[in-house]
């Protein structure tokens, strides 16, 4: 599951991408329109400043901006960034691999196996897509796999 941190950095990057080119967005511009709070959004604007996704504008008509072209910042870079891996379990990790506590050896352990699998199909699908990627509000509705999912 995604941490809050990491969906208030989606949104407010998200945001950023939607006035690209606009200028410089205040801080609370995007705490209003995003429903983050302030002090939140402040620590994670700093991390991606840091990171050299954002640029921070001191002063009167100061704010914040992307500072690479929407297309060029992928959704699994900004989950990585900010989650540090894509991985749901830490042995199906492929930077910040460790072993599971309680489980099995790693080469016996078929869950890993199905894990490496999803991790491996998420990163595919995330590290194609951008923040200037139209992204619908529901994806398109599949009765035939809502029939499998149900029994």
């Amino acid at each position: 599951m995604l941490s809050q941190k990491t969906r208030y950095t989606i949104r407010a990057l998200q945001h950023l991408a939607d006035t690209w080119r606009q200028g410089a967005v205040r801080l609370d511009t995007i705490a209003e329109a995003q429903n983050i709070p302030r002090k939140f959004l402040t620590v994670i604007l700093s991390e991606m400043v840091r990171a050299g996704l954002v640029i921070s504008h001191r002063g009167r008509d100061g704010g914040y901006e992307l500072a690479l072209a929407p297309v060029d910042i992928r959704y699994g870079d900004i989950i990585r960034l900010t989650r540090g891996s894509l991985a749901l379990v830490p042995c199906a990790s492929r930077n910040a691999h460790e072993h599971c506590n309680n489980c099995l050896p790693e080469a016996e352990c078929r869950l890993r196996g199905l894990m490496l699998t999803l991790r491996d199909e998420m990163a595919a699908m995330l590290d194609r897509v951008t923040l200037a990627d139209p992204i619908a509000l529901e994806p398109p509705f599949d009765e035939d796999e809502a029939r499998a999912e149900t029994g």
